[in-house]
């Protein structure tokens, strides 16, 4: 069964192309020397990204595969002004990042809801001859074409917004763990790679605080090389302010895994380092007091650490109380900042992502022709004039 999740499309947009503005001298029976009276073309539509917190997902926009805006429509007699393209909105959920296809470069951000980003701005029309007329040249013959339309081929990718992201092998509890906090339902059973998409929970605090906590699919040894799940869907704790990384506690060697983990991260971008990091033991249930602390002995001490047993519920509390210190800590608040709204890695290489797709056919190559041939204009001010025959 396709999964309703789509966080990466591949898109073809165009802007329209300003209107020409019209060349015409008003010649009538009452007034034989009316003068000029072209009037100006109309502007092109801009292509424009909107945020929206009603969408989750990328899904409205899967099977978009061109988008384009109006042209302007041309200037005509009697100082007609050309109609203006009409503006193309693009919806995206929040957290969306924009970058160039060709390129793989970070163009564009959209944050929050409301946020509007012109990605392709429309061409201006061109003056009509009216617009020259002086009184030395009182019948000017010539009027501009319209500004050019623009092409860009973007990729869109969903990056989850949330202060928590887990991070840990298949089946270390991590969707358990979410259901017990909030009231999330992911899916859960006793077998590896049961999440197969990320998802997102609300959990509550004291004094009616809360925090958002997001669960990614596991990730194995070799992730990096594309084994397992690959790290396709660690971008979405990219954003993440906390990183709650999740053990099991009948692991053979638990440092071990957590080394692993974190190497996993590093070979993927490793900037998330920077990030404040909580280590949690999960099944406790299965250990004795005694296990336990032989357990703490061997683990990072620069790392906080929490043992918890969410089908048991135990150690729930503390660990809330660990990630609301963190998350509130004067350095984790500072390393957002400095980190420029939380958003890392933007100069990275998409084609890692676009070979993964490519074999699901998410990433059919898109062909196009214009149906006219403009060439670039790099000042509006020094467009050349046109007759209109």
């Amino acid at each position: 069964m396709e999964s309703n999740f789509v966080d990466y499309v591949k898109i073809m947009c165009r802007s329209g192309k300003g209107g020409r503005g019209s060349m015409h001298l008003r010649h009538v029976k009452y007034n034989p020397n009316g003068g000029p009276d072209g009037g100006d073309g109309g502007k092109g539509g801009s292509i424009i990204l909107r945020g929206n917190h009603n969408y989750w997902t990328l899904l409205h926009l899967k099977y978009e595969r061109h988008i384009f805006a109006e042209h302007g429509g041309n200037g005509g007699k009697d100082k007609c002004h050309g109609t203006d393209g009409k503006d193309i909105y693009i919806d995206v959920p929040c957290g969306t990042v924009v970058y160039d296809a060709e390129t793989g470069k970070y163009v564009c951000d959209v944050t929050y809801d409301g946020q509007e980003i012109v990605l392709l701005k429309g061409g201006r029309g061109g003056l009509g001859n009216f617009q020259f007329r002086s009184a030395t040249n009182q019948a000017p013959r010539y009027a501009q074409p319209g500004e050019p339309m623009q092409e860009m081929t973007i990729i869109l990718e969903l990056k989850l917004l949330a202060d928590v992201g887990l991070v840990g092998f298949p089946n270390a509890g991590k969707s358990t763990l979410l259901s017990s906090l909030s009231n999330a339902r992911p899916k859960i059973a006793n077998y590896p790679f049961t999440t197969m998409e990320p998802s997102l929970g609300i959990v509550g605090y004291r004094d009616n605080k809360s925090f958002v906590m997001a669960d990614i699919p596991g990730i194995i040894e070799g992730a990096s090389e594309g084994k397992g799940l690959g790290l396709r869907f660690l971008r979405h704790i990219e954003r993440n302010s906390l990183l709650l990384f999740m053990v099991p506690g009948d692991t053979d060697d638990i440092k071990r895994e957590y080394e692993i983990l974190l190497n996993e991260l590093r070979q993927f971008n490793p900037d998330m380092l920077d990030k404040h990091r909580v280590l949690a033991i999960t099944k406790c249930d299965l250990l004795d007091d005694e296990l336990v602390e032989m357990l703490r002995e061997t683990l990072p001490d620069d790392l906080p650490c929490v043992f918890i047993s969410a089908v048991a519920n135990k150690g729930l509390d503390e660990l809330k109380d660990v990630l609301w210190r963190e998350l509130n800590a004067e350095s984790n608040k500072l390393a957002a900042v400095m980190a420029e709204d939380t958003l890392v890695h933007r100069d990275k290489d998409m084609t890692r992502f676009a070979d993964e797709l490519a074999e699901e056919g998410e990433d059919e190559d898109i062909e196009y022709i214009a149906d006219d041939e403009i060439e670039d204009i790099e000042d509006y001010e020094d467009f050349e004039y046109t007759e209109d025959e």
